[in-house]
């Protein structure tokens, strides 16, 4: 009932209610950015404390990101049988418990419970899979600009986040830095419960730019629940080439972001005399950079050839890694690291979504982009625990940043392999 009175209060005001949809989900993945950003800061006080080395800790956050990406596909399913509001509840709560409860672990074992399976599962049920799934259901217009606000929603929640918990843990102790996370979960779940809904049909309207004198959409019985329905849609896109190139270099994508720098960046910053607050405003640095270079992405998705965005934005982050080691860890330096690398840091979210939708069409776009994402997650697993790997045994990180700086380069270079489809010029 809130949400068709809230509708009906928009709509006097010529405001869609697809916006609202929009800005909670919006807040939601920004929680879950946070929640995954989060333990990297915590990296070396967990060190400290506890006396875990940094391939150990590693090893806990590349199962979460594993699962995070793993889960996507099935985040689907979920969504299409249970419904925005309920899977967006069930996450949220996931992720209070598990980070509330990681206060209290004295043993490895109960952190990869907690940081691994549990935070995994939780992030993994509201991935970029949500954001496609509502763009596609409550935008026809401006379809890819709400993409790409969607996957600057990583870069805003360590924009918010993650200065704040560093400034926390250098003051308080790294306990008291989850509580901001387990807050806005509780705040998530309650605008979900009170404002989503599934389709915008359900509040008697059509979805955003829809004609004004189309019919409403008729209402479809949720799908049966079958666990084979994502493996059988991996197996029908394997057999395209189009799907390994995205896949691959979504794979790569993941492992020079999430599970390279995101993870590792503080902890780089520290062993070249940096310390953690610093570091963190370098990231929340890129974070601001990356929520105008995600936003202009989805923006120019809708224009221009999305292969050859991708190749510029992997060109980029390519070249900003080669760099990054050499930068001295001055203020200049980081400074221009962050610009270059923070304004294509989420920025092939959008081509590679309007990539997966040409393809595969609207209908099957939501699973398969979940399986690229999966990819995208398991290279950042990768690149999380190789990074942790190569600190422990050579004591630095240089030969992991230059390892994922030739491996952007060739994925810019595999991008341009799809093949070229005229697409639809949106308003």
């Amino acid at each position: 009932m809130l949400a068709k009175a809230t509708s009906t209060a928009l709509r006097q005001r010529g405001i869609h209610y697809a916006w609202v949809v929009a800005a909670v989900t919006f807040f939601a993945m920004l929680t879950t950015s946070a929640a995954l950003g989060l333990p990297g800061a915590m990296l070396q006080p967990l060190s400290r404390e506890f006396g875990w080395t940094t391939d150990q800790l590693s090893s806990v956050f590349a199962v979460r990101f594993a699962l995070f990406g793993l889960l996507g596909p099935f985040s689907a399913l979920f969504i299409a049988r249970f419904g925005l509001s309920r899977i967006m509840v069930a996450a949220a709560s996931l992720i209070a418990v598990a980070m509330g409860l990681a206060t209290m672990v004295t043993q490895l074992w109960q952190l990869f419970l907690l940081w691994g399976l549990v935070l995994g599962c939780g992030t993994g049920l509201t991935a970029l899979v949500l954001g496609a799934m509502v763009a596609n259901r409550w935008f026809t217009r401006n379809r890819g600009l709400v993409v790409g606000l969607f996957a600057a929603s990583t870069a805003t929640g360590q924009l918010i986040f993650l200065p704040a918990a560093a400034w926390i843990i250098e003051h308080l102790g790294w306990r008291y830095a989850v509580f901001p996370i387990v807050i806005a979960c509780l705040a998530v779940g309650t605008l979900a419960a009170l404002f989503m809904r599934d389709h915008p049909r359900d509040i008697g309207l059509r979805a955003f730019g829809d004609p004004e004198d189309a019919g409403l959409e008729a209402p479809v019985a949720p799908p049966a629940f079958n666990l084979r329905t994502p493996f059988l849609t991996l197996v029908e896109a394997s057999k395209n080439r189009t799907f390994w190139i995205l896949a691959g270099t979504f794979f790569i994508c993941g492992l020079s972001t999430n599970g390279l720098v995101q993870t590792h960046f503080i902890s780089l910053c520290g062993d070249n005399g940096l310390s953690a607050v610093p570091a963190a405003s370098v990231l929340a640095m890129m974070g601001a950079f990356d929520l105008v270079g995600t936003t202009l992405s989805g923006y120019l998705s809708d224009r221009f050839d999305n292969r050859k965005l991708l190749f510029w934005y992997y060109g980029l982050r390519g070249l900003s890694l080669y760099w990054l080691p050499f930068s001295t860890f001055s203020l200049y330096g980081l400074s221009l690291f962050a610009m270059f690398y923070g304004l294509d840091w989420i920025a092939t979210v959008p081509p590679t979504v309007k990539l997966t939708g040409q393809a595969f069409g609207k209908e099957k776009a939501g699973l398969v982009f979940g399986w690229v994402f999966a990819a995208h997650q398991l290279g950042a697993a990768v690149a999380a625990y190789g990074a942790g790997l190569t600190r422990t045994l050579l004591l630095t990180y240089t030969p992991a940043l230059i390892a994922a700086g030739t491996a952007c380069v060739l994925a810019a270079i595999l991008v341009m392999r799809i093949r070229a489809r005229p697409a639809a010029v949106s308003p």
